[in-house]
């Protein structure tokens, strides 16, 4: 009896043992991540306006945009020396709309789509970032990082008539450089809250196709509130509110110089999204 007593005290403290040696292991040096999303987007506002004296088009009333819209977000996460991290992320995002205008609109003074004219409208504002992360705690229960990222934008709205007579189409292109800070607390079951913000302000020719105009303010913030849970050693899903919303207003002088119009321009989003998420896993190295 006492030998079978201490065969069994002998293998429970094995069992603890690898158990507390499994959950206190560190991660590995060089780690892969998977991160996708997938949900549904609400927009609150946008709005666009060419030409100081033209008119604020408001694309959830006036261009038939009041719809939810389907959301994804897929990003691949590098890790390193458990502090480290480098993260490549691209959103897709596009709104197209059919209506009928209630009121002129009017672009640049010269671009015109009177009352009653069948609109289609396209709002596509899809981006690519790169982002580097510095996390002050090197262990899996805390996450405190900050770094910065730089955003590539892609901007495109069209205006068409539907018998295509009128269209107006403005383009934009150029990167964004942002602030960004993300952190997280893992509770011993498994499940975590996690936040992260990326967030930028200025003004001047900074965020403006053209970097000599000195007149253009701008301000772009992603912000997330997320709560999940690791379901395996490799697998993470959560839940993830998210603000995602900015613009820019001002005179871009190149324009100006080359018309149609003055080269004044505003553009405002306002959106939220609810998603469900998941992380992979992909050890590289130790």
């Amino acid at each position: 009896m006492h030998r079978r007593i201490a065969l069994v005290w002998l293998v429970v403290c094995c069992l603890s043992a690898t158990a507390h040696a499994q959950a206190a292991a560190p991660e590995p040096f060089f780690q892969v991540r998977a991160v996708g999303e997938l949900g549904f987007l609400d927009v609150h506002s946008n709005t666009v306006r060419y030409g100081r004296t033209g008119s604020i088009f408001r694309f959830t009333e006036d261009g038939g945009q009041d719809n939810l819209l389907p959301f994804t977000r897929l990003s691949l996460e590098l890790a390193w020396k458990g502090r480290h991290t480098a993260v490549f992320l691209y959103q897709p995002l596009e709104a197209r709309g059919e209506t009928v205008l209630g009121r002129d609109i009017t672009f640049f003074e010269d671009v015109s789509f009177p009352a009653g004219t069948p609109l289609n409208v396209r709002y596509a504002f899809p981006f690519w970032r790169a982002s580097y992360l510095y996390d002050f705690f090197a262990g899996q229960e805390y996450e405190l990082s900050v770094g910065a990222s730089l955003q590539l934008r892609n901007a495109t709205t069209t205006f068409t008539s539907a018998d295509g007579a009128r269209r107006w189409s403005s383009r934009d292109v150029g990167p964004v450089p942002i602030l960004k800070v993300r952190g997280r607390y893992t509770f011993g079951s498994g499940v975590w809250l996690g936040l992260e913000v990326d967030g930028i302000y200025a003004s001047g020719g900074l965020l403006s196709r053209d970097n000599t105009a000195d007149s253009f303010n701008a301000s772009l913030l992603d912000a997330s509130a997320r709560a999940g849970m690791r379901v395996t050693p490799q697998v993470d899903v959560y839940l993830n509110l998210r603000y995602l919303g900015g613009g820019a207003r001002g005179t871009d002088e190149a324009e100006a110089a080359q018309g149609p119009g003055d080269g004044y321009s505003s553009n405002w989003l306002n959106t939220a999204t609810v998603s469900l998420g998941f992380l992979y896993r992909l050890p590289v190295g130790n």
